[in-house]
C-alpha cells in the first residue's frame, strides 16, 4: 500500500475516526484503525465493537492495498506536520512509513486480517433528518442518561417516533430513575421503511460519537436501523450503533399530568443563584430547598460541615406557601439545557415530583423528583 495524501484531508479522516476506537486498550487491535485503498479513494473503518465508523477520502494511489495503525500515533503525527501532501506507505512485517518532506516516521502496525470484521449494511430504508434538530434532541436528553450499569437498559436514550395530528415527530427520552428528560421535534420527511415500531435504545457512547459526527455536519443526514444496530449516514461518512437490547420502562407513567401549583422565573437569575447557593450544599447529595411564597423563591442550602446559605429571588407565583427539595445537580443541568429566557415549574406538593418546561417549548419537558432535606 503506497498513497500520497492531503495533510488537512487526512487529518479530518483521522480525527472523525480515533473519537470511535476503544481506549481502554482491552483489545490491543482496538486502539487502532483500518485503511484500506480502493481506486483513488482512501476508507478508514474504527470500532470498539459497541460504535464502529467508516469515511473515505480522495487521494493519490500509487500501490492499493490495507494498513492497520495506531489511532493515535497517527493523530499525533499528522496534527505536527505542515500543511501539504503527505507520503504513507506500508512496508515489511506491518510497517507504515508517513513521510513529508525531510520528516520521516516509521511506526509498528498490525496485521489488517486481525481487523474485527466490520458491520454490513444491507437495508436501503433511509429517512433525513436534520443535523442541527437531532444534536439539539441529544443535547436535551443525554445528560439524564443512568449510569448505573445494573440497569442497562437506562444507559442510553430511547428513540421512538410518533404521529400526532397527522405530523411526524421524533421523540427522545432519558431518566436515570431521579430525573426524566423528553423532547418532541417535529420532522419534515419521515421515510414509510424507517419504522420505530415500539421504539430503540441508543447507547450513551453512541450518542457521543453521533453528536461529535454531527458537528462535522450540516444540513441533513440519514438514519436507517437494521437488526440491532442503528445506521447514520451523512455524505460518505458511516457511523454503526449497536443499539441496547431490552425494553425501556413506561416512562409515561412518570409524567405528572394535573398539577396544581405553577410559577414562572427567569432562567438565568435560577441558574446563577441555584450555582451560588449550591456551593455550601451537602457534596454527596448536593439538596438545596425552594422556599415558595407570593412573588419570591427563597433558595437555602445548609452542610454541617461548611455552613450555609439563602438567596432569594423575584418570580412569578401566587398560591399556598410551599417547601421542596430537589438535588441542585439536577436541576442545573436542566437549566443549562434551556435557551428560554423564562420557564414555568409546576409540582403539587413537597413530596411530589415537580415538571420544567421552556415559556415557548411545550414539546420539551423535565420532571425531576423532590428529596427530604
Amino acid at each position: 500500500m503506497k498513497i500520497q495524501i492531503d495533510k488537512k484531508d487526512f487529518l479530518n479522516l483521522i480525527t472523525k475516526a480515533q473519537n470511535v476506537v476503544e481506549k481502554r486498550n482491552t483489545m490491543q487491535v482496538l486502539v487502532n484503525v483500518l485503511l484500506e485503498t480502493k481506486l483513488d479513494m482512501l476508507k478508514i473503518y474504527a470500532t470498539d465493537l459497541e460504535v464502529s465508523l467508516t469515511d473515505e477520502i480522495l487521494c493519490t494511489v500509487k500501490e492499493e492495498g490495507k494498513a492497520v495503525i495506531n489511532a493515535k500515533n497517527l493523530f499525533d503525527i499528522l496534527k505536527e506536520l505542515p500543511d501539504g501532501l503527505v507520503s504513507f506507505e506500508k512496508k515489511r512485517n506491518h510497517w507504515i512509513e508517513i513521510s513529508q518532506g525531510k520528516s520521516v516516521f516509521n511506526i509498528v502496525g498490525l496485521n489488517p486480517d486481525e481487523y474485527p470484521v466490520f458491520p454490513t449494511l444491507t437495508t436501503d430504508k433511509f429517512t433525513k433528518i436534520n443535523s442541527q434538530t437531532l444534536s439539539e434532541m441529544i443535547e436535551k436528553t443525554i445528560y439524564s442518561v443512568s449510569s448505573d450499569e445494573t440497569r442497562y437498559h437506562l444507559n442510553g436514550v430511547f428513540f421512538e417516533k410518533q404521529t400526532r395530528d397527522d405530523k411526524s415527530y421524533f421523540r427522545m427520552v432519558a431518566t436515570d430513575g431521579h430525573r426524566l428528560s423528553v423532547v418532541d421535534r417535529q420532522v419534515d420527511t419521515v421515510s414509510s421503511g424507517f419504522d420505530l415500531p415500539s421504539g430503540i435504545i441508543i447507547p450513551k457512547k453512541g450518542l457521543n460519537e453521533l453528536k461529535k459526527l454531527l458537528d462535522f455536519t450540516q444540513g441533513n443526514l440519514e438514519m436507517a436501523v437494521e437488526g440491532a444496530q442503528l445506521i447514520v449516514r451523512t455524505d460518505k461518512t458511516y457511523l454503526y450503533i449497536r443499539l441496547i437490547e431490552g425494553r425501556y420502562p413506561n416512562y409515561q407513567q412518570l409524567i405528572p399530568q394535573k398539577l396544581a401549583l405553577s410559577l414562572e422565573v427567569p432562567r438565568e437569575n435560577l441558574l446563577a443563584s441555584l450555582k451560588r447557593v449550591s456551593l455550601l450544599s451537602n457534596q454527596k447529595s448536593k439538596g438545596v430547598t425552594f422556599s415558595l411564597t407570593d412573588g419570591k423563591m427563597e433558595i437555602t442550602s445548609n452542610n454541617p460541615e461548611m455552613g450555609d446559605a439563602k438567596e432569594e429571588i423575584d418570580i412569578n407565583y401566587k398560591g399556598e406557601n410551599l417547601k421542596i427539595g430537589f438535588n441542585a445537580r439536577y436541576v442545573l443541568d436542566i437549566l443549562s439545557s434551556f435557551t428560554d429566557e423564562n420557564l414555568s415549574i409546576s409540582f403539587n406538593d413537597q413530596l411530589s415530583p415537580g415538571l420544567l418546561k421552556p415559556m415557548s417549548d411545550s414539546d420539551y419537558r423535565c420532571i425531576v423528583m423532590p428529596m427530604r432535606i
